[in-house]
């Protein structure tokens, strides 16, 4: 069974309804993102982060999968499919996909500020206070700039091993996630969908210029017909 690996960006989700995690002006709220999403802002104003994510975490909840997430639940009829997301929405699961690893960490989850690896399901709002066994705060489970990227090796091992490699809602610019495009074999058939898009079409790359919701069943339709 072929592989198709699926690399997605905010852009899948804008079209849920979810607010992108920064604007064309890189703020949010009007706070610049390393004020909300960075060790440092952690410890500098711990209740403003919290908020930043609770809110986040808030509209979450109010939203529904698109066409986009749904089209790609179809692709398992016929090939093994991994999706490797730069989000840290819930969206892919909730359409019904199976294999979704998440790059940038998930907003419905905390995790202990003592124990990285004590993780837990939260559909709440994280406040001071909430803690973990070892009575240490809880902090969204988000890597934020300035951390590492701990499932960037098995996304990468992923995409060494895809047979067909779609983009779908990100740009691609921003690393370590843009640097998974190297790990993809040569030859092997990439779909860009974007409604700008900023790269050029060659043998190997296919441009669809639509957006998500529009773009992704399309070319899952012409995929199942293969």
């Amino acid at each position: 069974m072929k592989k198709i690996v699926v690399l997605s960006g905010a852009g899948i989700s804008a079209e849920s309804g979810l607010k992108t995690f920064r604007d064309d002006n890189g703020l949010w709220e009007g706070h610049n993102v390393m004020e909300v999403a960075s060790p440092i802002a952690w410890e500098n104003n711990r209740e403003l982060v919290l908020e930043f994510y609770n809110q986040r975490r808030r509209q979450l909840l109010e939203v529904e999968p698109n066409a986009a997430h749904r089209a790609l639940v179809a692709l398992e009829e016929k090939y093994e499919v991994q999706i490797i997301t730069q989000n840290v929405d819930d969206l892919h699961e909730r359409a019904g996909s199976s294999n979704v690893l998440h790059l940038h960490g998930e907003l419905l989850k905390a995790r202990s500020t003592f124990d990285e690896n004590l993780v837990m399901d939260w559909r709440n709002d994280i406040k001071s206070g909430d803690f973990c066994e070892h009575h240490m705060q809880l902090r969204p489970h988000i890597v934020w700039f300035g951390e590492a990227v701990p499932m960037f090796q098995p996304a990468a091992e992923h995409c060494a091993m895809a047979d067909v490699l779609i983009i779908v809602g990100t740009s691609m610019q921003v690393y370590p996630a843009a640097g998974l495009v190297d790990f993809v074999p040569q030859g092997c058939p990439m779909y860009f969908i974007d409604p700008k898009p900023n790269i050029r079409e060659h043998s190997s790359l296919h441009i669809i210029s639509k957006k998500a919701a529009e773009g992704v069943p399309q070319v899952v339709e012409r995929l199942l017909s293969q």
